[in-house]
């Protein structure tokens, strides 16, 4: 039966997804606004006012989820294409951020009520990963393909590679 512990480690990877999906649009939504106000060449990427890009990206920080979807489908009509995924998104983001552990109470005292409360976190992880895929392909970026590539190089004995945690993962502006 499920421990405690379990029910909370699922629920930090259901955050994680949620956060992964305001991370994309965030970033979708820094380069319109970059260009809008002409701080950014779309050509040539080079941020003309280093600090008034920063104040955009801190911004677009601030917004929640329902704010980013709002804001970024003003700039990208592809966006609309993904309406019942992104809605479906943004309610059950809110349901788990807002009124997950209420609606369960109680049942995470015992292994019946934490097998409910894993299985909802199941659920709502997979409408959030199906989100964040159908966000990252209009990037470019298909995560199924990613993780399939990453499986057979392990499968094929290769290492993965070294990576310097004490670097920054971005590009600073």
């Amino acid at each position: 039966m499920p421990s405690l512990d379990d029910v909370y480690c699922k629920f930090g990877e259901v955050a994680e997804a949620a956060q992964l999906i305001e991370t994309n649009l965030g970033t979708a939504l820094l380069f319109f606004d970059l260009v809008d106000e002409n701080l950014i060449s779309p050509v040539t990427l080079k941020v003309e006012d280093v600090q008034a890009g920063k104040d955009v990206m801190r911004r677009i920080d601030r917004q929640p989820l329902g704010a980013l979807l709002k804001n970024t489908k003003r700039h990208s009509d592809e966006l609309d294409k993904l309406e019942p995924v992104l809605s479906d998104a943004l309610d059950t983001r809110n349901r788990l951020a807002h009124h997950f552990y209420r609606q369960h109470n109680l049942r995470k005292n015992t292994d019946a009520g934490r097998a409910i409360m894993l299985a909802d976190l199941e659920a709502i992880h997979e409408t959030l990963i199906t989100a964040l895929k159908a966000l990252s392909l209009l990037s470019g970026i298909d995560l199924d393909k990613a993780v399939a590539d990453m499986e057979a190089r392990r499968a094929a004995g290769e290492e993965a590679p070294e990576i310097d945690q004490t670097k920054v993962f971005h590009l600073p502006l």
